[in-house]
């Protein structure tokens, strides 16, 4: 099993959470809640609070990016083949309404061939309590074979 798959099942997504975050930092700034793991997906929960807000009182732009690529890159990292690396090459977003909630990003990567090295692109869907996409992102996974 992947080791990183092997700490969420035994440290639980919360202290898996504060963990990712303490490796990296940058994450910490959305208080993000990895609640799901898995080959091909990843749950992520965006708490909706004053610190992640813009102007206008919705989820700013890139902590919504934030929230995306910490979900496409741990739904990469444990699906692609043991010893494989991984990194993110490029994103394309779109932002579809306004964010005034908590918000959920989950990333699929169901159909994507994971045993093969190249570019993989990863969808991303965030969407607000109500179940509204509100959010989209395609982020490209530079994958590299061990």
């Amino acid at each position: 099993m992947n080791q990183v798959l092997s700490m969420f099942q035994s440290a639980g997504p919360e202290t898996f959470s504060k963990m990712t975050c303490q490796t990296a930092p940058y994450f910490s700034t959305i208080s993000p809640l990895i609640s799901d793991l898995g080959p091909n997906q990843c749950t992520v929960q965006l708490p909706f609070a004053k610190e992640v807000t813009n102007h206008l009182g919705t989820v700013h732009a890139i902590a919504m990016c934030n929230a995306a690529e910490l979900a496409a890159g741990m739904m990469t990292n444990v699906s692609i083949p043991q010893g494989a690396r991984w990194i993110p090459k490029g994103m394309t977003v779109e932002y579809l309404a306004k964010a005034k909630t908590d918000l959920t990003a989950v990333a699929s990567g169901e159909g994507i061939d994971w045993s093969s090295e190249g570019d993989k692109i990863v969808p991303v869907g965030v969407t607000d309590t109500d179940g509204k996409t509100v959010f989209t992102a395609q982020i490209t996974m530079n994958v590299k074979l061990g």
